[in-house]
C-alpha cells in the first residue's frame, strides 16, 4: 500500500466516525424504548436525507444470529455509502466474522480512486455487538 500516513489516518478516522456515531433510528426501526437517538444535526440537513453515523447501535441488545450479522454488514455499508457517493472511494467492502456467541468483528476495505486498497479492522477499534 502506497498511501501516505496522513491519508490513511484521515480515512481511518472517517470510517470510525461513520460507523460509531449513532445515526437516528428510522420510523420503522425496532427500538426497545422511545429514544431514537442520533445526531441532532440530522434534523436539519443541508442536503436532503443527508445523515451521519450508523444504525449499528440498534444491535446492542439482540442475539447474535446470522440475521444480526447481515444487519451489521448492511448498517456498516449504509454508513459508509457517502464515501462512494461523494467520490472519495471507488469501492467499499464490509465483512463480518462471528468470533463467538457474544462478539462480531467488522472489517472494512476501501478502494481508492487510483485502485489502492485500505483495510480497516473495526474489531480493533470497538466490539460491535454484545449479546444479551
Amino acid at each position: 500500500m502506497n498511501l501516505t500516513g496522513s491519508l490513511e489516518d484521515s480515512l481511518t478516522r472517517t470510517v470510525v466516525i461513520s460507523l460509531f456515531t449513532w445515526r437516528r433510528a428510522g420510523p420503522d426501526d425496532p427500538v426497545d424504548d422511545d429514544e431514537r437517538y442520533g445526531w441532532w444535526g440530522d434534523s436539519f440537513p443541508a442536503v436532503a436525507d443527508d445523515r451521519i453515523g450508523s444504525r449499528l447501535w440498534l444491535l446492542r441488545r439482540v442475539r447474535l444470529t446470522a440475521q444480526t450479522q447481515r444487519d451489521a454488514e448492511f448498517y456498516a455499508h449504509e454508513a459508509l455509502q457517502w464515501l462512494l457517493d461523494d467520490g472519495h472511494v471507488s469501492g467499499i467492502e464490509v465483512a463480518s466474522e462471528k468470533v463467538d456467541i457474544n462478539r462480531l468483528n467488522l472489517a472494512v476495505a476501501l478502494t481508492l480512486p487510483g485502485g489502492r486498497r485500505l483495510d480497516i479492522n473495526a474489531n480493533q477499534l470497538w466490539q460491535v455487538i454484545y449479546a444479551v
